[in-house]
């Protein structure tokens, strides 16, 4: 697969990283539109002109926005409800961009400059208290784009280092068990050792009793 293909189409996506396009990230999408594996019209943030440029770049007829996958809505930002958050964090973690900010059993709040509208955080909330509303700033510059791909890179990032950091735990907490279980039969050879030295040595004793008798 030509990485600067991929490249390309990843940045003419709009990096909302929603997932309506069928996949977990812009980057996937771009990946699958490079290997002629998806269509140019699966990307509702993206609107008509994603898909006219899309379209151009890759020598593809121009398609309406496949109802499948949404439809071509005005730009929204989510709000959380703080009187009825019960800080649960579900949200942060479902947030692909990070910009949700709290602490378990603490309010939550939303960066309004870091959202990307991709609504994930929505199912993800028991209590039904994040909402949508209309960005008050519907043009998608290239430098919230850029923001919006630059933070779910740090959030990919991070979640490898945890779940690097979380294998390794894992790793060495097997390796002490292993020790343990290692060190306890050592511990039980020993014993059965010395248990059978001391039968020895009663054994003989005894042997050169009777022969004395």
């Amino acid at each position: 697969m030509p990485i600067d293909l991929v490249q390309q189409i990843d940045a003419l996506l709009p990096q909302t990283q929603c997932t309506r396009c069928g996949y977990p990230s812009c980057k996937k999408y771009a990946e699958a539109l490079a290997a002629n594996q998806a269509e140019i019209n699966q990307c509702p943030p993206g609107g008509d002109e994603g898909i006219v440029a899309l379209s151009q770049l890759l020598s593809r007829p121009v398609l309406p926005l496949n109802p499948a996958n949404g439809t071509i809505k005005p730009r929204q930002l989510v709000v959380i409800d703080e009187d009825v958050c019960i800080g649960c964090t579900l949200c942060i973690k479902a947030c692909p961009v990070d910009a949700i900010v709290g602490a378990n059993k603490m309010l939550h709040t939303v960066i309004t400059s870091e959202c990307t509208g991709c609504d994930l955080c929505i199912p993800a909330c028991p209590v039904d208290c994040i909402h949508l509303y209309d960005d008050p700033n519907q043009e998608w510059s290239v430098e919230r784009r850029d923001l919006a791909k630059s933070r779910f890179d740090e959030h990919q990032n991070r979640r490898e280092r945890e779940q690097q950091a979380r294998e390794e735990r894992m790793a060495q907490q097997a390796q002490l068990l292993q020790n343990l279980h290692r060190s306890k039969e050592n511990c039980d050879n020993q014993k059965n050792s010395a248990e059978s030295n001391k039968t020895n040595f009663i054994a003989d004793i005894m042997a050169r009793a009777q022969q004395k008798k």
